[in-house]
């Protein structure tokens, strides 16, 4: 896999003021990162949420290794060659966060998540702004009291919904997340931010898309290179 796409997409993404805060978030954990054998431990990384993290491109093909979570890992890998890196994927294709929190305990705590990252907005449209926050929020509390560090995602694009519109439903979900990020001074990577801070300039969203609601392995990228922000 070819990391091209990072050198493309960093130039033209703004630098945010919270980067200081982004190097700093996991600072425990990078140290960590370094560790060599025998000192070193299992890094366990959570993605936990939709059909997007799961890596599903054009339904019904799953192209995982092209998959956000999976970008990220063969980066980490590059960074930092001494580390044991666990990718656990406990997304569902189709599920939304009300969803994904009941199943939270069981199939999220039991891999003792280093670091647990949450998407689920696309879906969230279904269920409503006010259930999705009950769902995100009882996620969020539950691992923070197990002293989880977390990184909230906003939805990546669907092609029907107009990125230049600032008043969509994935606006309203997107500004509610990173409300939920500044409550609980947790992480957060804006990937509709991201999308948008590309496509705003003229690139064409369909082609960062592999489906309607999908990204190719050039959107998946972008959402990689958000969260790679914060192990840099």
């Amino acid at each position: 896999m070819k990391f091209l796409y990072f050198i493309f997409l960093s130039t033209l993404l703004f630098i945010s003021p919270s980067n200081q805060s982004k190097s700093n978030y996991l600072k425990d954990l990078k140290l960590e990162l370094q560790t060599k054998w025998p000192e070193n431990r299992t890094i366990n990384l959570v993605f936990h949420g939709h059909s997007v993290p799961a890596g599903y491109f054009n339904t019904p093909i799953v192209n995982t290794l092209a998959s956000y979570p999976y970008l990220v890992l063969q980066e980490l890998k590059t960074q930092y060659p001494y580390a044991v890196i666990n990718v656990i994927n406990t997304s569902i294709g189709g599920e939304d966060s009300k969803s994904g929190e009941k199943r939270f305990e069981s199939d999220v705590l039991s891999h003792k998540p280093d670091v647990l990252f949450i998407d689920y907005a696309l879906n969230d449209r279904r269920i409503g702004l006010d259930s999705a926050k009950v769902a995100w929020e009882g996620m969020i509390e539950i691992a923070l009291a197990n002293d989880i560090k977390i990184i909230l995602l906003t939805p990546s694009p669907d092609t029907k919904i107009d990125l230049k519109d600032n008043d969509t439903v994935l606006d309203q979900h997107s500004n509610q997340i990173r409300g939920l990020s500044e409550k609980y001074e947790i992480g957060l990577v804006d990937s509709y931010e991201l999308f948008k801070k590309v496509i705003i300039p003229g690139k064409n969203l369909e082609s960062l898309m592999s489906q309607g609601n999908h990204p190719n392995e050039k959107g998946h990228a972008l959402i990689a290179n958000g969260i790679l922000d914060y192990f840099n």
